[in-house]
């Protein structure tokens, strides 16, 4: 057995994982990590890089660039031009990223599903950056990106982005050991609230990443701006930022997850299956 396939078995361990990536000074690893992923220096770079893929699949074969400045750089690569084709279908909203299936399914009660036999409630994890009663009767699904995957997020669907709502938090891993342990952890975690409007039919569309440990940060590139552990405010940022399908939304600074909220009338494709692997682009959701 190679170290790095007795690492990841180690790491696979439930218990072992989540003390190892949950019981530590989260927010100051999480500062430390932004810190020392930027340096840019030859030697560090690679150095960091070859521990990252002990740690983590990591596929740079379809990167734009072959080499890099900094492990940051190498974490919030982009990809060739048509590395990730977009579903061009008027009835499809396309996954914001690549990511694993988490859960996802219905909204009825105002509650969504975090794991089996855990829920929480919309309104709490919208923050007021969106109304939770517009998503009665739609649909939701959780992305998580893992730490060896492409890291920007783009948009579902031609929309305009009208409030960014900022939630500041912890920064709990959002892995399946976590989820499992931990009530509500996506409302408990530093987010953005992301309020859309589907173009041309006005519907709401929400956007939700979520921060976790070793995640840096969320960069929006349509506000310029970088939410982080020490971001100040504004946290509520009225907008009116028109966005292709499947244009660029941002990245995050490591893997972390999306939550994709959809308006009554769409409902998940039929490949959306918890633990399925989908790449930015691909269906997540159809017009019915």
């Amino acid at each position: 057995m190679t170290p790095r396939s007795l690492l990841q078995r180690l790491l696979r361990q439930d218990q072992l994982n989540f003390l190892l990536t949950n019981r530590l000074p989260r927010r100051r690893l999480t500062q430390a990590a932004g810190w020392f992923s930027r340096i840019e220096h030859p030697w560090i770079c690679a150095a960091s890089i070859a521990v990252w893929r002990l740690f983590a699949d990591v596929d740079l074969s379809d990167a734009r660039h072959g080499r890099f400045r900094s492990l940051h750089a190498c974490f919030t690569r982009e990809l060739r031009e048509g590395a990730r084709p977009v579903d061009a279908d008027a009835q499809v909203l396309a996954s914001p990223c690549d990511g694993l299936v988490g859960a996802f399914g219905a909204v009825g009660d105002g509650t969504v599903l975090q794991a089996k036999g855990q829920a929480y409630g919309l309104s709490e994890l919208l923050a007021g950056g969106a109304r939770a009663a517009d998503f009665h009767g739609g649909c939701y699904a959780t992305l998580r990106l893992t730490a060896g995957m492409y890291h920007r997020f783009h948009a579902p669907y031609a929309c305009r982005v009208r409030r960014v709502t900022h939630v500041p938090g912890d920064t709990w891993n959002v892995n399946p050991s976590a989820l499992r342990r931990i009530e509500r952890l996506y409302c408990r975690n530093e987010r953005a609230v992301l309020a859309c409007e589907l173009v041309p039919s006005g519907e709401p569309l929400v956007v939700v990443p979520i921060g976790a440990i070793l995640v840096a940060g969320i960069r929006l590139h349509f506000l310029d701006l970088r939410l982080h552990l020490g971001y100040a405010g504004p946290h509520v940022i009225d907008c009116d930022a028109p966005l292709g399908k499947g244009q660029e939304i941002g990245w995050f600074e490591h893997g972390s997850t999306l939550i994709v909220l959809a308006p009554a009338g769409f409902a998940p494709v039929d490949r959306v299956r918890a633990g399925s692997r989908l790449r930015a682009g691909e269906a997540l959701f159809r017009r019915i």
